[in-house]
Order: C-alpha cells, then structure tokens, then sequence
C-alpha cells in the first residue's frame, strides 16, 4: 500500500501543485460528479440552503483574503455584498446588461467602491480600520435607502432570473449550478491569488506592515489591492444572491450580517482558503438544523417559539466565543492537523 509519506517532489512544478497525488485527482473528481449530480436528488429546501451556502462562501472568501491575509479587518462585506447586488440588478434592468456581464461587472465596480471607502486603511490600522469600514457599512446601506429613485429604497428592487439561449433560470435546481460553477471560479482565483507575489506581500503586511515596508513592499498599494479583491467578491456574491432572491431590500444586508461573515472566517480559520468553506457549511448546517429542531419543539410546546429562536442567536455568538477561546485557528487548523498524521502515518508520534 502507498502512503502519503512516500509522496515527494522532484520539480518545481510539482511542488507548487494544488493536486498533487492520485488519491487527491480521485477525491476531487468524485467529489465533482457528486455535486453535479446532487440537484437531481436533493429536494428544494436542501438546494436553496446549498446555494446559500455557496454564495456566503464566495463572499467569505473575499473576507479572508482581505482580514485573514493582508491583516485589515472589515465590518462592511454585507454592504459590499448589497452594493453587488443592486449593482447587478440595476444593470440587468436598466442598462439592459446581460445576466453573464453583470456579474463580473457588479464584481468590478464593487471592487472600486470598495478602493474609495477602504482608503483610510492607508494611515490608520487595528480598531481603527474597523471604524471605517462599520462607518462605510451605514454610508452604503444610507445610500441605499434613501436613493430610492435609484434603488426602491426600503420597499426594495426587483432583479429578473437569469436567461441563456432561451432558457429562464428560475428554479433552484437550474440556478444550482450556476452558483457552482462561480464557486469554483472564485476558489481558483482565491487560491492561486494567495500564491502569487501578491498574496505572499499581504501575508508580510498582516505580519508586520513597517518591516513588509522596510524590505520594500509597497504597504498602501497592497492595501488597497486586497480591499478591491475582498469587495470584488463580495460583489460577486451579491450579483448571485440577487438574481437568486430575485428581490432584494437593505434588511437583507445589516450590520449583522456582517458580523456574521467575520464569523464565517474565524470559525473556519483565518488566513486559510479552506477556512471560508469551513465556517459557512458548520455555523449554516447548525443554524438549520437548530430552526429545523426548534420549529419540531415549537409545535408540541406552545408558547415558546420567540425563546427558542432567541437562544438560536444566543448559541451562534457562544460558539464565535468558544472558537476563539479553545479554536482560535479554526476548524482549517484541525483539518491541517488531521492531513499531516494522515501523510506521517505510521509516524505521527
């Protein structure tokens, strides 16, 4: 039987490969299969908790990119993620922009937003950057609200289903794959992003900004690169979501939601890129089931459902609590941990 510990590089090449092993290409091509196959066996309910997950991971994915490499923390994605989607929406609407060039777009111009409001983040760091990026979160969804010849307002805006050569987008099972296939294109550019010069001068920022300075990085125009690339996705993940609901309003884009995608970051582990993946299947898995359990409660118990779903946003900020007292690097940690006794075996001690 050939084990991991056998495997070793003999080219550059090899050693910078994403895939790496046999077993690695079988996993990832199964895993494939699987989830192309999945819509046509999962019900509705299990597929629009399935794209939810997927576009929170996108999104996610920008976040740790921009807090979990370069070091600057937001407390705006759910802006950003809202400014994708109106973006997108109105683009479609108005512009008469197709579904395929409003996403990248609404990516694109999120991105630049995102190079103005996170301009400050160039002379002020810690509790400070995330000042201005919560001050950024109220301007935006301001904004939002009160251009409501632009964008509804509170009453909201309404965003068409996709279309490709006829065919209307418009079910979960259809529009499944398309959150899919940008899932995998977002995670490929994230992965190799971090890979890059780039990713390796965010790394040397989040460590230590004034020596990434001394050795001649250029701290500012980093900076803002990672803002551009965290609000990029974001947008992307709100073009997604907009085109998904097919009706957005600013109370799907609060302050808590993006406390939420902080949380998805520190629960899956930051500074990873499995870390996003992590964090939004484990915290929505359990908030699902938890609703699911609670509601079951709820009809046999009268009275109590206002208690129970309050105790469900109890036990989501216990277990932000607990990871980062017992788990601070994340499940991605125990996944690393798990990898390396897996390849050591049987040497793990």
């Amino acid at each position: 039987m050939r084990l991991p510990c056998g495997t070793f590089n003999e080219t550059y090449d090899q050693d910078m490969a994403i895939v790496r092993t046999k077993l690695q290409w079988v996993l990832l091509i199964l895993g494939l299969f699987v989830s192309l196959l999945l819509p046509l066996f999962a019900g509705d309910h299990v597929l629009s908790v399935i794209i939810i997950i997927m576009i929170y991971v996108i999104a996610s994915l920008g976040l740790n990119i921009l807090t979990g490499y370069c070091g600057q923390i937001s407390a705006a994605q759910a802006a950003f993620v809202a400014t994708g989607a109106y973006t997108s929406a109105i683009l479609v609407t108005k512009v008469g922009l197709p579904f395929w060039l409003a996403v990248p777009s609404a990516g694109i111009i999120t991105g630049l937003i995102g190079l103005v409001l996170g301009g400050p983040s160039l002379r002020i760091k810690g509790l400070y950057v995330i000042m201005a990026t919560l001050a950024a979160q109220f301007i935006i969804m301001f904004v939002i609200t009160r251009w409501k010849s632009f964008t509804g307002g509170t009453i909201g805006y309404a965003a068409p289903a996709p279309m490709l050569w006829g065919i209307t987008f418009n079910t979960n099972r259809s529009y499944y794959y398309i959150v899919f296939v940008s899932l995998l294109v977002m995670t490929f550019i994230a992965r190799n992003l971090v890979r890059t010069q780039v990713g390796r001068a965010f790394v040397a920022i989040r460590d230590d900004d004034l020596a990434a300075e001394v050795m001649g990085i250029n701290v500012a125009r980093y900076k803002l690169i990672a803002f551009f690339v965290s609000c990029a996705f974001a947008g992307v993940a709100g073009s997604l979501w907009a085109h998904w609901i097919r009706f957005i309003d600013p109370q799907q884009f609060t302050l808590a939601h993006s406390v939420r995608f902080l949380a998805y970051i520190i629960v899956g582990g930051l500074g990873t890129t499995v870390g996003p993946f992590f964090g939004v299947f484990f915290i929505e898995l359990l908030m699902e089931g938890l609703s699911v359990s609670f509601s079951t409660l709820a009809s046999y118990v009268t009275g109590v459902t206002s208690y129970l779903f309050a105790s469900k946003e109890f036990l989501f900020g216990l277990i932000v609590v607990l990871f980062l007292i017992f788990e601070p690097r994340g499940l991605a940690h125990r996944w690393a941990l798990f990898k390396a006794a897996y390849r050591l075996h049987p040497f793990t001690r």
